[in-house]
């Protein structure tokens, strides 16, 4: 949609995307994070199984689950846009810079929803997440994917906003980089898990200062 109403206008094509991308985030995870812990990142995943906040065993069927909706949501946007149901992308992102951006941006993203979460602070991921995705957009280079599954979906979609698939292996490699040094910085800023119970007496004890 951003590629048709804004043909000539790349920097606003760009916002248009990031503000919807932000919007369905914020309300996806907070709608499915009770249901399923809003998992939609093979890397978030990775990590939160590290972790020990769901199953190892769990981890892989999770990650075939966010990767085939990813190309069944890319291939029902080309459906929607009369294209066709499988719609290979041209678009090349190659650089060192954009494969940094990659990895900053995983990063990123790591350090928001792990610190949150690690801090007792897990009902504002929802819209540090939304929040975050959007300004990401616009400091990377890469317009930050930061997501393998999306990645892989997105080679699917032959439009502004997609992938070609010689170029989404190197972002893959670059998204996992981030996520390890998301988990290393984590361990570093946030040592313990805080319980819930210690983060609301923390609460109470700073409402009665």
């Amino acid at each position: 949609m951003a590629q048709r109403l804004s043909p000539n206008d790349t920097g606003l094509a760009l916002l248009e995307n990031a503000l919807a991308t932000g919007g369905v985030l914020f309300v996806l995870i907070a709608t499915l994070g009770p249901i399923s812990g809003a998992h939609f990142n093979p890397v978030v995943t990775a990590a939160d199984a590290w972790f020990g906040g769901i199953d190892r065993r769990d981890a892989v069927p999770y990650v075939v689950a966010q990767v085939l909706g990813a190309c069944a949501g890319a291939m029902l946007a080309n459906l929607m846009f009369g294209l066709s149901v499988v719609n290979v992308s041209q678009h090349d992102r190659t650089g060192s810079g954009i494969l940094l951006s990659e990895v900053v941006a995983t990063f990123g993203l790591l350090l928001v929803i792990l610190g949150l979460v690690r801090a007792a602070r897990s009902t504002w991921v929802a819209a540090a997440v939304a929040a975050y995705i959007v300004g990401a957009y616009f400091f990377t280079a890469s317009t930050s994917f930061a997501n393998p599954a999306v990645t892989v979906g997105r080679t699917l979609s032959n439009t502004f906003a997609g992938i070609a698939p010689s170029s989404a292996s190197w972002f893959v490699v670059a998204q996992f980089i981030g996520a390890v040094l998301g988990v290393a910085a984590t361990l570093v800023l946030w040592p313990r898990h805080v319980s819930s119970s210690r983060a609301v007496a923390i609460d109470i004890q700073e409402e009665t200062r």
